[in-house]
């Protein structure tokens, strides 16, 4: 069967490693004296005071009612003759001061919030061995024996209306004949896809595996035992006190939770770099039963995966890409529509699979979910002009109810200059262009990354970046407005703000 879409060739040219390596030694000390600088500070500012009052009140508590007209004294006193009490108390109370100013700056430094700054990423680029064509895709399925008929021409109509394009992969579980789905095939995908990932990333930014303070691991459907955290740090040597995370069940969202996990952890670790690894695994996900809604799945899902690098040392300011503006998570997990909209079961014949709502209550619950996402980030991205408009709308609407006054959609593109609108669907990316008044200029990224690779799940957002990076440029200054939508149900934002011109 012939392809009904046109065919558009979206090309990722590698990027060359242009960057130094990255050295950190291990900050045990550095932290410990860190963990009690607090304590240090106030004992010695505490004997300072106490010293100066005892010595100049004459071992006397009850001098302590008059000390400011002793002090002016004093002053006077230390103009007319040199006295060494007055002297040793001026210097006392000087030193004081300066201890006391110190003790101020360092809680306020230390209570600010440290800026989190992208270093860089990779995202993963299967072999061409592994690429799949709707044609090859339609040939495996029916070769397989695990469809009937009804499941075949179900995914054969879809195929098309997917947004997907000839050359998105699979990996080599599926891909062979008859098919090799077990477990051991699940880590090989794994590794093939995360290891790749970090080989580039270590020859891009020159970081070695041993100066990785922080490695999170996001993938929803596959979780072994050991984790693939732990199996990430076995094939790469890493350090025994690495912290590392394993997040699984966080849907297509789970990359915006990680880089949010990564941002509370930066703040209280110093000078420390974190390492997030974002992929889904499709091996043991691939659905061979009859369901139309848990069918769905396997024409949308393929192999993908990305690293990032993240630092909050003041050092990585000067090559860093981007630094993390805002993160904001939504999880809608109380409403029980919400909840159930995307959902791993077994059907009637004990097969496991993932089932989607229909289409409608399934954009239905994405945009709640938006909507209650946007109402804590407008605020802090929207320019006073946009919050002033949709502020006079609301309130109209509320005095004014009979006249049905519609609700007024802020315009983000005030806010942000360019989108990654996670590319789950061509139905998803459909209505956001809408709702939001998008170009589609701003949407291009999502649609090429969709018909370039599938739905990678929660990777896709960092191909989507990779697009824009490499095709419409992001200059020093700019936003990037990261959006995401995951199983529970969530909606997750993070916005990036450029560091410098990225070409």
């Amino acid at each position: 069967m012939q392809d009904k879409e046109e065919k558009k060739d979206y090309y990722y040219p590698d990027r060359t490693p242009d960057y130094g390596g990255v050295r950190i030694g291990y900050q045990g000390l550095g932290n410990y004296v860190s963990h009690n600088k607090f304590t240090i500070m106030g004992v010695a500012l505490a004997a300072f005071i106490t010293n100066s009052l005892f010595i100049y009140t004459k071992f006397s508590l009850t001098g302590l009612s008059d000390l400011q007209s002793r002090l002016q004294v004093a002053v006077k006193e230390l103009r007319a003759q040199d006295h060494d009490t007055d002297l040793y108390l001026i210097f006392t109370l000087g030193a004081s001061l300066v201890l006391l100013a110190l003790f101020i700056v360092t809680i306020y430094l230390s209570r600010r919030e440290r800026t989190v700054y992208l270093v860089d990423f990779t995202t993963f680029r299967c072999p061409d061995d592994l690429k799949v064509s709707h044609d090859f895709f339609m040939q495996h399925t029916r070769n397989v024996g695990f469809f009937d008929e009804a499941a075949i021409d179900f995914q054969e109509k879809l195929i098309y209306k997917t947004g997907l394009g000839n050359e998105t992969y699979l990996p080599p579980g599926i891909m062979s004949e008859p098919p090799n789905i077990c477990m051991e095939t699940a880590r090989d995908e794994a590794i093939m896809v995360l290891s790749g990932c970090m080989d580039d990333l270590f020859a891009r930014t020159g970081l070695k595996p041993e100066e990785i303070d922080i490695l999170i691991v996001n993938c929803s459907l596959f979780n072994p035992t050991p984790s693939m955290a732990a199996m990430i740090m076995n094939k790469y040597k890493m350090r025994s006190d690495t912290l590392s995370y394993n997040l699984s069940g966080m849907g297509c969202s789970a990359s915006v939770v990680s880089i949010d996990l990564a941002k509370h952890l930066l703040q209280v670790k110093r000078n420390s770099t974190a390492v997030v690894l974002s992929t889904e695994n499709i091996t043991q996900n691939w659905y061979r039963g009859s369901e139309r809604s848990m069918l769905v799945s396997n024409t949308l899902f393929r192999v993908g995966g990305a690293a990032i690098l993240l630092s909050n040392r003041s050092k990585d300011s000067w090559r860093a890409k981007y630094k993390l503006f805002a993160s904001v998570r939504v999880t809608k997990a109380c409403s029980d529509r919400a909840y159930n909209a995307v959902y791993q079961l077994e059907d009637d014949k004990m097969i496991k699979g993932v089932r989607l709502a229909p289409g409608k209550e399934l954009l239905a619950v994405v945009g709640d979910a938006l909507k209650s996402n946007l109402s804590v980030l407008g605020p802090m991205v929207l320019p006073w002009s946009e919050q002033i408009k949709f502020f006079a709308n609301y309130c109209a609407r509320k005095l004014m109810p009979k006249k049905k006054i519609p609700m007024y959609t802020p315009d983000f593109k005030k806010a942000f200059n360019h989108f990654c609108i996670h590319a789950g669907g061509r139905a998803v990316i459909d209505g956001l262009e809408q709702n939001f008044h998008l170009t589609p200029y701003d949407v291009e990224p999502s649609r090429a990354t969709l018909y370039r690779y599938g739905n990678t799940s929660s990777s896709s957002i960092w191909y989507e970046l990779n697009f824009i990076e490499l095709q419409h440029k992001v200059k020093k200054g700019e936003k990037v407005w990261q959006l995401a939508f995951g199983s529970g149900f969530k909606c997750n934002s993070a916005v990036w703000v450029a560091l410098r011109d990225i070409n």
